[in-house]
């Protein structure tokens, strides 16, 4: 797929390039994003150049990782980064990280919603995942604040710097944002 870009009252959202890698270099030297995310830790100029320059055009060459650089107005400076990420047919994975100085803004529930509405209409999503370590209270309440339900906890549930996590887990689904299901979905009946 070719990049896209989606745009909010006050966000751009566009696919990385190495003009930003500077600024993501930047925004990940936050301890609380190396804490909290799987980026490298340290985090060095060299994993931003790869990040930029090879990872975000390869997932989207080949469809499997789709991860826009979140910038306040068209011109502003790089607030965030929002990765959604294909998991199995109509499975796909949210995950992103906020600048600490744009922090307490909203900026990240709107760019979550405008990625996730993408996700549903371009790609055709039934189900958007979020997962995060236990403790990450910020990004769990970002993805409350967009309509994630919190489906419960799993063991050794992520992978970070080599050590199994247990996180939480929510779904979204295109019904929670007013739209329709590519495929039909039959809940359980308690």
């Amino acid at each position: 797929m070719e990049p896209i870009t989606l745009t909010t009252e006050r966000l751009f959202l566009r696919a990385f390039t190495p003009a930003d890698t500077e600024a993501a270099h930047a925004a990940c030297q936050d301890p609380d994003i190396q804490r909290w995310t799987v980026v490298p830790s340290p985090y060095t100029r060299a994993d931003a150049e790869f990040f930029t320059g090879v990872m975000v055009p390869n997932g989207w060459r080949d469809d499997t990782e789709y991860a826009f650089a979140v910038h306040v107005g068209a011109d502003g400076p790089l607030a965030a980064a929002v990765g959604i990420s294909a998991r199995t047919p109509g499975t796909y994975e949210v995950g992103f990280w906020l600048a600490k100085e744009h922090r307490g803004r909203g900026y990240m529930t709107e760019a979550v919603l405008a990625a996730a509405h993408w996700a549903f209409t371009e790609l055709r999503a039934d189900r958007l995942e979020w997962r995060a370590e236990i403790g990450n209270e910020p990004s769990r309440a970002v993805a409350e604040r967009v309509g994630f339900v919190l489906e419960g906890t799993q063991r050794s549930g992520l992978l970070n710097k080599g050590t199994r996590r247990d996180a939480w887990i929510g779904a979204l689904l295109p019904s929670d944002l007013g739209l329709p299901n590519a495929n039909p979905y039959l809940p359980a009946r308690p």
